[in-house]
């Protein structure tokens, strides 16, 4: 199944953030996403940077994070336009298109925040992870979210291979079988662990 570049998909390119434990990531990223998000914005736009700069370090490439940031994108769309509507309703000038303050720090948030956890993902893999974290639950949560974002573009590039079109059809019908596929794919690593076991 060819699924090109997935969200957070380790890379195996070696880079210096992969030399460093699984452990050591798990508990210096983690906290670090926590710390973020009571950062102020002139902070938040810093450590976009420097994560950036980190990222590039690491050996992820420009179409890397930015297919990180894919869903991110579409969450920032849907706050700008919660935030123009929120304008609207208290005001009717010309500001109304300007993002509110609190739209623009929840988004700086969410982008760092992203960018860190893509960092732990692409420079960590799976095998690592459940290493790591000994409770099954917890491994088995955190090394699925990868694979859900695989699973998507699978079945994305499934639905434009048969000239399907973006809209409300597409939602309905890709999300069921994302759902579908999803716990399939849940079933069989929890037969896989049971017989392991």
């Amino acid at each position: 199944m060819v699924t090109g570049n997935t969200v957070f998909k380790y890379k195996t390119i070696k880079g210096p953030l992969h030399k460093v434990p699984a452990v050591v990531k798990l508990l210096m990223l983690l906290p670090l996403s926590v710390f973020c998000m009571s950062l102020p914005s002139l902070w938040l736009g810093a450590g976009i940077i420097s994560a950036v700069a980190v990222s590039f370090v690491c050996g992820l490439s420009l179409y890397d994070q930015l297919t990180d940031f894919k869903p991110v994108f579409y969450y920032a769309i849907l706050m700008y336009a919660l935030s123009v509507l929120s304008n609207l309703t208290d005001n009717f000038d010309r500001t109304a298109l300007i993002p509110r303050d609190d739209y623009l720090q929840t988004s700086l948030r969410l982008f760092l925040v992203v960018q860190i956890s893509a960092l732990l993902f692409r420079t960590t893999s799976p095998l690592e992870i459940r290493e790591v974290v000994r409770l099954e639950i917890i491994s088995l949560f955190l090394c699925f979210i990868p694979e859900i974002f695989k699973i998507w573009t699978s079945v994305n590039m499934a639905w434009k291979a048969r000239g399907g079109k973006e809209g409300p059809a597409k939602i309905r019908t890709v999300v069921f079988v994302l759902i579908s596929l999803c716990f399939e794919k849940a079933a069989l690593k929890a037969k896989a662990l049971s017989a392991r076991s």
